[in-house]
């Protein structure tokens, strides 16, 4: 039996429904389901402050799959007013304009935020939406990599913030109850106010564990207007703005690899180095639109193969 759908998603109360959704045959569904077939290219990348990520990017057959799961289901899930990553009309700016100048701002990390949301959940995320238990195991494992949610699938964001919903909940909750304003941008995670308690770092420490949680102590900041403060690699002090440090080493980067070619400055072998940059450069533009085309025109003269 198929319990109600409380969120517009589309009924599928077997899998051969869910195979005809997907425009698949039950024999292939079950093939792209089984975890035992390599789906992915899998390479590591050194994280900036130490340690490897493991970057799991699906087969092109498979990736097409999960962006029909994206837009069919996934982008139907809810999302918390305070989550900002990966949401459709919202971005970095939105994650930070609560928390411009503000008296002091604590900001908090989320440590291996995909890896750490096991396969299970996402099952449960699915049965809640209304599916019957074997189509939910059968989503899951279609948005699984080795038993937890892949860093280079494009279903993985939807999912997180879906499963982080309650965690939102929960600090948006807190912080009204204390007069502040939360908001969360992926894993990163910010509350700010004209006065925030010496212990509520290890309140909302203790709430993200209770919610399957790991934070990242190492990355915990309390900052007040006499500091810079940051969030996202913006400044918040006064405006959102890019350090002047960071706008000068992008600017370095893109002249060198004008002179000396990409390859001497893809230090930590990155898989995309252009995207990559130019990924910078655009997160640039929303904040500073002229910095960002001075920095677009070192960008197109380079060759990058």
């Amino acid at each position: 039996m198929v319990s109600r759908f409380p969120w517009p998603v589309p009924p599928l109360p077997t899998l051969s429904a869910l195979a005809d959704h997907l425009a698949l045959t039950p024999t292939q569904l079950a093939w792209f389901a089984n975890p035992d077939i390599a789906h992915y290219h899998c390479l590591t990348q050194p994280k900036p402050g130490g340690g490897l990520r493991l970057l799991a990017a699906p087969k092109p057959r498979l990736k097409a799959l999960q962006r029909q799961l994206l837009s069919g289901i996934l982008n139907h899930l809810p999302l918390h007013p305070a989550a900002h990553g990966f949401c459709p009309g919202r971005s970095v700016l939105t994650f930070v304009a609560p928390h411009v100048a503000q008296p002091t701002i604590l900001r908090l990390d989320l440590a291996d935020f995909f890896p750490s949301i096991a396969k299970p959940r996402v099952a449960a995320l699915f049965r809640t939406a209304g599916y019957p238990e074997p189509v939910a195991d059968s989503l899951a494992a279609l948005c699984s990599h080795r038993g937890t949610l892949p860093q280079g699938a494009p279903t993985s964001p939807a999912l997180a913030n879906a499963i982080a919903y309650k965690l939102d909940c929960r600090l948006s909750g807190l912080a009204h109850a204390l007069g502040l304003q939360y908001t969360r941008y992926a894993d990163d995670l910010a509350l700010s106010g004209p006065k925030i308690p010496t212990n509520l770092a290890d309140h909302v420490a203790a709430i993200l564990l209770e919610e399957g949680f790991t934070p990242n102590y190492r990355k915990t900041r309390r900052m007040q207007p006499s500091q810079r403060q940051h969030l996202t690699g913006l400044t918040l002090n006064q405006k959102p703005n890019l350090p002047r440090p960071a706008y000068d080493e992008l600017k370095a980067i893109l002249t060198n690899c004008l002179r000396h070619g990409p390859a001497s400055q893809n230090r930590h072998a990155h898989p995309a180095f252009a995207q990559h940059l130019q990924g910078r450069i655009l997160h640039l533009a929303t904040v500073n639109p002229t910095r960002a085309a001075r920095l677009q025109k070192l960008y197109d003269q380079v060759t990058f193969s």
